[in-house]
Formats: C-alpha cells, structure tokens, sequence
C-alpha cells in the first residue's frame, strides 16, 4: 500500500496546529491520535467512531476507530484518509477507506482500500482512465476521494475530477480556459474493470455551465487551477441509474443508466423539476442518500452546509427531504441541528441514517472536527470533537458497528520503576472483542511452560499491570482474552 501526505488549501492542511489539541500517547504504539473530548446526554445506538482527521500533525493523521468513551480502538497507517467506514461486501463487514494525493482545491487521486475483520486487504480498488491531473502526471490511480460506495451488485461506486479545456466565456471566462469535469464510475471490485462511467460536461444542456453557483474568480481557469464546476461528491445506484450529487449547483441529479438526466432536486427555490416548502431548500450539500425510493417517491437525506469558504448562509444542519415523485413536491422530513452548539461547515460533510428501526442519525461536520449523534426526535445524544474549528477536518465520519481480531499479535512492553518492580503495557491494536489481560511468565524465551501471574480487565486502549517482586532476567508474555477464552498472544519480552 502506498502512503503518502499532501495537504489542500480547501480541505484545511495547517500542520502549525500540531500542539493545540491534546494526542493520546501509548508505551506500546508510536501513535499520537487526537484525543476526542465527549459530551454524552441521551441514549444513543451501538457502535464505534470512524473518523480520518487532516490537519493535524503528520503523526496523527490516519484513519481512526475510537469506541463512544473516546478510547482509541484502531489507527492505521500515517495517511491522508477519506471515507472510512464499514460496508458490506460478499455478505460480510469490511472496512473500507480512501488513500491517495489531496489536490488544493479539495479534490484528489488515490485507491479504495477494502480490509476484512482481521484488518488483511482484500481489495484494491484502482482506476485507470483517460484522465488529465494538473501537473500533467500519471497516477497508479485516478480514483477521487469523495465516493466509495459498495452497492448490492458488490461493485463500487466512485467520483473522478478530469481537468477539460473548455470555452468558458458564457460564465466571463475566455474560450481557452480550463474546467473540472464531474465524472463518476462503477468499478466491478473483483476485477477493477469498469462497468460504468459518466461525463457531466457531456450533458450541457440539461447541467449548463451558467447554473453553477461557483464563481469564476481570478486565478482559475488555468490547467493547474481549473475552475471546480460542478464538485461532485456523492453518487448512489438507484432502480435505473444513479443519484449524483453536485455541491456547485446545489441539486441532486437522477442520471438514468444510459447517462441521459432524467430530473433535478435543487436546494435552490425555484429551480429544477420540483418544487419545495422553504424548510426544504438547502446549499453547498455533501453525501445525498436515497430510501424507500418507489414510483410515487422517496426519501432523500443529506448533509446542508449552507456554507463556503467565501460565503455563509447559515446554520449547517442535517436534511430529510419526502419527495413527491408523481406531483413533483418536496417537504422536509427531518431538520437536524444542536441549538445549543450552531455549526457552520465550509466543507465535507456527512448524513448517517444508522438504521431504519431506531432512526439515529450519525452526522461528521467535516471542517468542523465534531461529530453529533441525533436521536428519533431530532435531540442531539452525543458529541465528540477531535480538533479545533475549522484547523482539523475529517471529510466524513460515522458510526459503525464493528467486530474484529486482527491478524498480527497484541504488543507488550516492559518498564521498570525499580529494581523489584515491572509495569506491562498492553495492546491490540484494532481488536475489539478482548475484555481481559494475562501476564505469563516463562523461564527461557522458547519455553512451553507458562504460568499466569497477574490478569487485568481491559482499559482503553492501552492496559498497563503493575507487578511487584519481579527481579530481572525473566520472560513474560501477554494474552488477551474474553473472560477465559485466549485471542491473541504476544511475543516473549524480556523482565
């Protein structure tokens, strides 16, 4: 797997924050994880926190599980992450992940990792196409970083950014200038063949260049600062195509499989094909879903930044929006926002319905390193905020529920207070299904015969036993256990 870090103007690189927010630190792992301050005032559903934080010292930045105390439970690899969550592939739970380079405007060009519950890739999900990048170099893959959605048909679904020269004078640009097109994929994830692919500049007329809501400005419109047409972020397999959702032009698109645009939902009063009550309009949007889509409607969700970088609106909430397919109507459903702490996210963003029996919704703040937990009536349950506003970021996050036992050995290390005395750290990371510790002792490092000389219950992360009368020149090794059951065993370290 390849790693690596570049940061984007649009989606907040300031590494100068490093030592504004408290890291967690272990004896036994060389992370430093932000640590999450959290506020729990409800009964909230099951899971752990999947977050990948940027802006943060290189260190930190990696794809993140914490359980809802705030105990880190997984790091991966030091990356730029994007998308970490758990789906499901081949009727099993897989994690799955975007790594690859962050483009300043927010965009980017990475793979999709898919890891199975002992952490083992299983997968990796490439994109090879005909795509210009802005400094003209070839990647190992093209793959952006806004979508990787698995669908039913265990296919992905993903975005792509293709820089297009393009006559830009209908929005005060110059005929030779250069535009992002949004393109999306459906990549088959056994094979990485592609099974579908979409142009949005081959379809001007029913998504002309004069809808965007984004200006021009001054030092765009060049091959290496494109002007960000269209921004797609979101694209999920519909009955007979795929809803697409363009932040620029605040809509959702219903694309039909033979890539002709059958409708548009805007958050914009007046336009598109429906019309809205005012509570239902919206802005700058991120991560549209679809539910109990029929012929009559559907359910649409999605996260209403209602704010950029250069432009706020207003409270950024969470949206679920009834649409009426046959009268062409939309009402909101649902408006999600914590009176108590107003956020306004510039960028990134997510809307988690956590499942359809206890309608939790699970929400990331993207620039706005917090996540809130909602319950049925709208009343936010649970906080955690990993980072100071609007200097970290996490381009989604969700809560998931998660089994695993990793496929490489818990850690052990020794530290020696005095002479007669031995403190064991312990952990494993990414394991989550041990409750307890045992310390064992041995006479030689490839010694059979063990015996337990002190348990420890589980806590957090990192689990440290304090042992007393211990003189040096022993072994020990340490087993992590569910009750009397081992799962994994160290190897031997020296006392």
């Amino acid at each position: 797997m390849r790693w690596s870090t570049i940061g984007a103007t649009l989606f907040f690189s300031l590494s100068a924050f490093a030592n504004d927010w408290p890291y967690l630190t272990a004896a036994t792992a060389p992370f430093r994880p932000p640590r999450l301050e959290v506020s729990k005032s409800g009964t909230t559903d099951p899971g752990y926190l999947f977050i990948g934080p940027r802006g943060n010292e290189q260190s930190g930045t990696a794809a993140l599980i914490y359980d809802e105390d705030g105990n880190l439970v997984y790091q991966g690899p030091e990356e730029v992450t994007a998308n970490f969550k758990v789906q499901r592939l081949f009727n099993q739970d897989v994690i799955t992940f975007w790594a690859g380079d962050m483009m300043k405007l927010g965009y980017g060009y990475g793979t999709v990792h898919i890891l199975d519950n002992t952490y083992r890739e299983i997968y990796t999900v490439r994109l090879q196409d005909d795509i210009v990048t802005p400094d003209g170099q070839p990647r190992e893959s093209y793959i952006d970083l806004h979508e990787s959605h698995i669908t039913e048909q265990n296919t992905l679904l993903v975005t792509a950014y293709n820089i297009t020269p393009h006559d830009l004078t209908p929005i005060g640009g110059k005929p030779d200038m250069f535009m992002l097109d949004a393109m999306f994929y459906e990549i088959d994830i056994a094979t990485n063949e592609i099974v579908h692919s979409w142009s949005a500049v081959d379809h001007l007329d029913k998504i002309p260049l004069e809808q965007s809501k984004q200006g021009l400005g001054e030092d765009f419109g060049v091959k290496e600062n494109p002007w960000d047409t269209y921004h797609i972020n979101a694209v999920e397999r519909m009955d007979e195509g795929y809803m697409i959702s363009l932040r620029h032009y605040w809509s959702g698109y219903y694309v039909h499989n033979n890539g002709s645009i059958m409708w548009q939902l805007s958050g914009a009063l007046g336009e598109g094909d429906f019309k809205q009550d005012e509570s239902a309009g919206f802005s700058w949007q991120h991560d549209i879903r679809i539910y109990n889509h029929t012929e009559q409607g559907l359910v649409m969700d999605l996260f209403n930044n209602a704010n950029t970088p250069t432009e706020q609106q207003g409270a950024t909430t969470g949206l679920s929006l009834a649409v009426d397919l046959e009268n062409r109507s939309v009402k909101a459903l649902r408006i999600l926002s914590d009176s108590d702490d107003v956020v306004h996210s510039v960028s990134q963003g997510s809307y988690q319905l956590m499942s359809q029996e206890s309608q939790h919704v699970f929400m990331g703040y993207g620039s706005i390193s917090k996540v809130k937990e909602f319950d049925a009536d709208n009343n936010e349950v649970f906080t955690a905020q990993f980072g100071v506003d609007n200097q970290v970021a996490s381009y989604r996050g969700y809560k998931c529920p998660w089994k695993a036992t990793p496929f490489w050995k818990p850690v052990a290390v020794v530290q020696r207070p005095s002479s007669d005395a031995a403190d064991v750290f312990m952990s494993w990371n990414g394991a989550t299904e041990y409750d307890n510790w045992a310390v064992m002792s041995l006479p030689s490092p490839d010694s059979t015969d063990s015996k337990v000389i002190a348990t420890q219950q589980r806590t957090g992360f990192e689990t440290v036993a304090h042992l007393t009368g211990v003189k040096s020149g022993g072994y020990i090794q340490v087993v992590a256990r569910r009750g009397d059951v081992p799962l994994g065993t160290s190897d031997v370290v020296g006392v």
